[in-house]
């Protein structure tokens, strides 16, 4: 299957040596920038972020990177690529594997190059009997993308399956419900093969702001050292808007702020936390007036860490 090459370097605007510190980054810098939430224009803003996403999902793995560099020389063929054997990024059980997906939230590129699609149930073949034969029923299975906000508010989303390069594509409408976790599937009955059904597997996009654990979220606060010492009020980004956290004075590094129901659903009617887990940063270049104070400051403090 021929599909348009994407190049996910290129994407976050770093080199092929880009260490994963400044893979993340690049993909926090452009995911503020493109998030729909904030971008000037909302639709392209959105499709802007998928193709971040789909970069950063790729190159943040390990694994995902160590086989997508491994299309080495393949770059120089032009952007018409010829997808792998079955089973060569996808782990998908079974050949033949020519369905495709719109809306989902992911390339071409990607479903076959690292989806997981596959068919899966009954063997491959024909079920004979005296009077007719029965093609088996099996079951499909890819992966679709999902916001954090649709897993906190829930959504219907529009996806579409083509069976076959010539085949027409059928469209159905998708339910993602509130508090849908990474790795659960969403099924849609009878719409596999034969009868079969056609599961959903969920990947959670990833979020410039928020880390997912269970049903929390973590934010990373980032301090200047006079905000960490002298105590300050500032507002953090929540998923339904912003909040207000005071930090007293004497704040540590590592320090997390819980926010109580800021999270993500959990089972049955209750709501995760958000964590603010705090980080000082200091200047990486001072003025010279600046330099004065903070020698100033050393000659004066009788803090020392070290004792």
């Amino acid at each position: 299957m021929a599909v348009q090459f994407r190049d996910y370097y290129e994407t976050l605007g770093v080199s092929r040596g880009a260490t994963i510190d400044e893979i993340k980054s690049a993909f926090r810098n452009l995911a503020r920038k493109y998030h729909p939430d904030v971008a000037k224009d909302k639709k392209a803003g959105e499709e802007k972020f998928k193709e971040i996403n789909e970069a950063y999902e790729v190159l943040s793995d390990p694994e995902k990177k160590r086989k997508y560099d491994e299309l080495g020389a393949n770059w120089q063929q032009g952007d018409q690529f010829q997808a792998p054997p079955q089973g060569w990024a996808s782990g998908g059980n079974g050949g033949g594997t020519e369905f495709h997906f719109d809306g989902t939230g992911f390339s071409d590129f990607f479903e076959a190059f690292f989806g997981r699609r596959s068919r899966v149930g009954e063997s491959e073949g024909v079920h004979f009997s005296d009077e007719s034969f029965v093609r088996p029923r099996r079951d499909l299975e890819a992966d679709i993308m999902v916001t954090l906000e649709e897993a906190l508010n829930g959504s219907t989303r529009q996806i579409s399956l083509r069976r076959s390069p010539n085949s027409q594509a059928e469209t159905y409408t998708v339910k993602i419900p509130p508090g849908i976790r990474e790795g659960q599937r969403i099924r849609l009955a009878g719409r596999g093969e034969n009868g079969g059904d056609l599961f959903l597997r969920v990947s959670l996009e990833r979020h410039p702001d928020f880390r997912v654990q269970d049903g929390d979220l973590y934010y990373d606060l980032e301090l200047a050292p006079w905000e960490a010492v002298l105590g300050t009020q500032i507002t953090i980004p929540t998923l339904g808007g912003r909040a207000k956290l005071k930090v007293p004075a004497g704040t540590q590094s590592g320090r997390k702020f819980r926010l109580a129901k800021q999270g993500l659903p959990r089972k049955g009617s209750t709501r995760g936390d958000l964590y603010a887990v705090t980080k000082i940063e200091t200047p990486s270049r001072v003025s010279d007036k600046e330099r004065h104070l903070w020698e100033e400051l050393a000659q004066t403090s009788s803090f020392n860490p070290r004792q």
